[in-house]
C-alpha cells in the first residue's frame, strides 16, 4: 500500500501549487525538498528579492535627476549593505508568511527536508526511508548556468544568487548576459553607482523580445551610463587579485575588458541530475530538461513535470500554474491544458518590459503577413504630464480578423499595464472591442487603447477625448 497517493519533489511555486492543489482535492500529499529553501527560487534568490532591491536603486538613482523644474534634490547617502540586510529581512517574513504559514494551513501535506531520489517508478529514497506513491511530480526547480569560457575555472564570479549577497558595493562590475536577470541586476548596480558594462552575444538584448522594444530600452539604459556590447564573442577570462578580465570580440575588433566584479547571466540548468530519473523512466532532453506533453506528463506513466524542471517559460507564475495542472491531472487522468500564448511575462528594469502573446516574427512564421502598430509613449497624454516618456508600445493583430494576437511594451509600469492585453489575448478581442471600451484619462492605461486606434486612424493628430 502506498505512503502518500501523491509525492512532489521541490520545494518552490510549481510544488506548493501542485501541494495547494492537491489538498483541495483531499489527496494525501508529500512534499520532499533539498534545494533552495522552503519558497524556492522566487522568494529566496529571484523575484522578491531582486525587486525589492531595484526599487531601492529606483528611489537611490532618479530622484536628484527629477524631470521636473520645480524640484532639486540632492543625491542621498546609501549604504549597501543596509540594503542587503534589509532585503534578507524581507526574504525571511516572506518565506515564513508565504511558505511555512500556507504549509501549516494545507490538510493532509506532509513536508520532508531531504533529498528525494526515484528508486523505482513508483518509489522515492530520502533520508534513508523509501516512499511510495501512486503518482509523483518532480519540481525541482533551475540552477544558474555557467558556460564553460576558457579559464572560468580560475575566477571568482558571481551568478544572480551571489550578487545579491555581497558585502560590499563594487566600483564596477562586466554582466555577461543580457538577458532579464542580467539587465535586472545590472541596471540595479548602476542605480547604486557601480560602472555596469554588459557583454551579449547576440545581436540584440532581451533576445527573445520584439527588436523595437529592445532597442528602446537599450536606448534608455546606455543613456542611463549602461555600457553594452552585443554580438560579442567572449574568447576567455581571467583573474588578477581582485580584477576580472573577460577578451571578446566585438565588431570584428578584440578588447579586453576589467572590472572588481563578473556576474555571469547565461541562463539556467534543470536540477534534475541524480535524482533516479533514468530509474524511473523520466526521459529528459540533451540540457537536461523534463519532457512533458499538453498535460504535463512525462514518459513514465503517473510521473509528472511542472516549473523551470520543464524549461518552457522561466517564471514563478508560469510555475505555480504548471505545478497546479498537473496536480489536478494526476489523480484521475485529467486533461487541463495551458494556453502558454496567453501568458505575460515582465521584465523589472526601469522602464520596464513586458510582453503577451504574437510577436511579428511569429505572425509572420504562422500567417504569412503582419498587421502591427507602435505607439511611442510620448504619446500617451498621462506620460507627458508626469514627464516619463521613454519607451514604446507595439500591437500585433490578426491580418483578417483583427484580434489581437499579441502586445509588446517598454513602458512606465508595463507589468501591470500588460494584464489588459493578456485579456484581450486570451479573451479574442479585437481592436474595435479595446477602442470602444471607455478609459480612464489621463493614465498610462490608455496606451494600450492608443495602440488598437493607431489602427484605424493617425493618432498624431488626434484629441485626447476621442472615443
Amino acid at each position: 500500500m502506498p505512503d502518500f497517493a501523491f509525492i512532489i519533489l521541490g520545494g518552490g511555486a510549481a510544488a506548493f501549487a501542485a501541494a495547494t492543489k492537491a489538498s483541495d482535492l483531499g489527496v494525501r500529499t508529500a512534499i520532499i525538498n533539498d534545494g533552495l529553501p522552503i519558497g524556492g527560487t522566487c522568494v529566496n534568490v529571484g523575484c522578491v528579492p531582486s525587486k525589492h532591491l531595484l526599487a531601492v536603486g529606483d528611489e537611490l538613482f532618479y530622484p536628484p535627476r527629477s524631470p521636473f523644474e520645480a524640484l532639486s534634490r540632492e543625491q542621498g547617502r546609501f549604504d549597501f549593505r543596509t540594503a542587503i540586510e534589509e532585503k534578507r529581512r524581507l526574504v525571511t517574513a516572506l518565506r515564513e508568511s508565504n511558505y511555512v504559514d500556507v504549509l501549516r494551513s494545507l490538510q493532509g501535506v506532509d513536508y520532508i527536508e531531504g533529498r528525494g531520489r526515484f528508486i523505482s517508478n513508483r518509489s522515492i529514497e530520502v533520508n534513508g526511508r523509501t516512499l511510495r506513491a501512486d503518482k509523483f511530480l518532480v519540481a525541482t526547480g533551475s540552477r544558474p548556468s555557467v558556460l564553460p569560457f576558457p579559464g572560468i575555472e580560475g575566477v571568482e564570479y558571481l551568478t544572480n544568487r551571489e550578487a545579491m549577497e555581497l558585502e560590499e558595493l563594487p566600483e564596477s562590475m562586466i554582466v555577461v548576459g543580457a538577458g532579464p536577470i542580467g539587465l535586472e541586476l545590472g541596471q540595479m548596480f548602476l542605480h547604486f553607482g557601480t560602472r555596469v558594462l554588459v557583454l551579449e552575444k547576440l545581436p540584440q538584448i532581451l533576445p527573445q523580445v520584439e527588436p523595437d522594444v529592445a532597442g528602446e530600452l537599450q536606448r534608455v539604459l546606455e543613456e542611463e551610463g549602461m555600457v553594452i556590447k552585443c554580438a560579442c564573442s567572449i574568447k576567455r577570462v581571467w583573474q588578477e587579485g581582485k580584477s576580472r578580465f573577460v577578451e571578446a570580440e566585438v565588431g570584428g575588433r578584440m578588447h579586453v575588458f576589467q572590472a572588481d566584479q563578473m556576474l555571469l547571466a547565461t541562463g539556467v540548468l534543470p536540477n534534475t541530475p541524480d535524482i533516479g530519473l533514468e530509474v524511473a523512466g523520466v526521459r529528459t532532453d540533451k540540457r537536461g530538461f523534463i519532457q512533458v506533453n499538453q498535460y504535463m506528463e512525462t514518459s513514465a506513466e503517473g510521473i509528472f513535470g511542472a516549473g523551470d524542471v520543464v524549461g518552457r517559460m522561466f517564471l514563478e507564475t508560469v510555475a505555480a500554474k504548471e505545478g497546479s495542472v498537473a496536480a489536478a491531472n494526476a489523480p484521475e487522468g485529467g486533461r487541463q491544458t495551458i494556453d502558454y500564448d496567453a501568458i505575460p511575462a515582465a521584465v523589472f528594469t526601469n522602464p520596464q518590459v513586458a510582453t503577451i502573446g504574437l510577436t511579428e516574427e511569429e505572425e509572420m512564421r504562422r500567417f504569412g503577413a503582419c498587421a502591427c502598430r507602435t505607439v511611442p509613449v510620448a504619446q500617451i497624454p498621462k506620460a507627458k504630464a508626469i514627464k516619463e516618456t521613454r519607451g514604446l508600445i507595439k500591437m500585433v493583430i490578426h491580418p483578417k480578423s483583427s484580434k489581437i494576437l499579441g502586445v509588446h511594451m517598454v513602458a512606465p509600469n508595463a507589468a501591470d499595464l500588460i494584464h489588459e492585453a493578456t485579456l484581450a489575448v486570451k479573451f479574442g478581442l479585437s481592436v474595435d472591442d479595446i477602442i470602444d471600451t471607455v478609459h480612464v484619462f489621463p493614465t498610462l492605461s490608455e496606451g494600450i487603447k492608443l495602440a488598437a486606434q493607431a489602427f484605424t486612424r493617425d493618432i498624431s493628430v488626434m484629441s485626447c477625448c476621442i472615443g
